[in-house]
């Protein structure tokens, strides 16, 4: 048990419960925006964080990859106007959904916290945001989303990828929490939640896959 009340790190509030617990850790479910965390005691030190991403061997060469990658970029692509300028958060050690849509004639930036560690290009704007198996590994997705959205365009897209909790029967046999790095859960309702409170429109155009739209600006 926390030794001290739980806020929700999305959303903030404290109306909070518990939803499953496993031999290493236990999850809780905010009753506001639903997501489904881990609290910050029961977090990998950063040390050992990047140890298990260490592990991951992904490139722009594996087509099994790119085709895991296509469920995202393919939508996402779509929606773009030519030459849209984009930055893939959470690049990790072999980007290669950059190196997609560089094919596709959009201009990309990356940021990883570990392997692209630029302050300076999350200053910059963009027509379109990536983040694939990202946000379940954010200990803090209230800061890092919401300052992601901020450096949209008018018009712009934020593309996420990440398993969503179905519910709490499926959530106690998944696959998905037994990985260590994994401490944020989404769910529609989530991502519906965190539309509304960016000003955004939200669209589930594929498995997994999560577009949120900034509007325009209106005259």
């Amino acid at each position: 048990m926390p030794s001290m009340p739980l806020s929700c790190p999305l959303c903030g509030e404290m109306h909070i419960l518990p939803f499953h617990r496993d031999s290493r850790r236990d999850y809780w479910r905010c009753q506001t925006c639903q997501l489904v965390f881990v609290e910050r005691g029961q977090h990998l030190s950063s040390a050992d964080e990047k140890a298990v991403y260490d592990n991951h061997e992904n490139s722009p060469e594996d087509l099994g990859y790119r085709r895991f990658l296509s469920r995202l970029f393919t939508p996402l692509n779509e929606r773009l106007a030519p030459g849209a300028r984009g930055l893939d958060f959470g690049c990790g050690p072999g980007p290669t959904l950059s190196v997609m849509f560089e094919e596709a004639g959009h201009a990309m930036a990356l940021y990883d916290v570990y392997y692209a560690p630029d302050p300076q290009v999350l200053e910059d704007s963009y027509d379109f945001i990536t983040a694939s198996e990202v946000i379940e590994h954010l200990a803090e997705p209230g800061r890092v989303i919401p300052r992601l959205a901020s450096r949209l365009v008018p018009g712009g897209w934020l593309g996420l990828m990440t398993k969503r909790v179905q519910s709490r029967e499926a959530f106690a046999g998944w696959h998905y929490i037994l990985d260590p790095t994994h401490v944020s859960f989404f769910s529609e309702a989530t991502f519906e939640w965190l539309a509304s409170h960016l000003d955004m429109q939200v669209e589930f155009p594929a498995a997994d896959v999560v577009l949120l739209h900034k509007p325009c600006s209106r005259a």
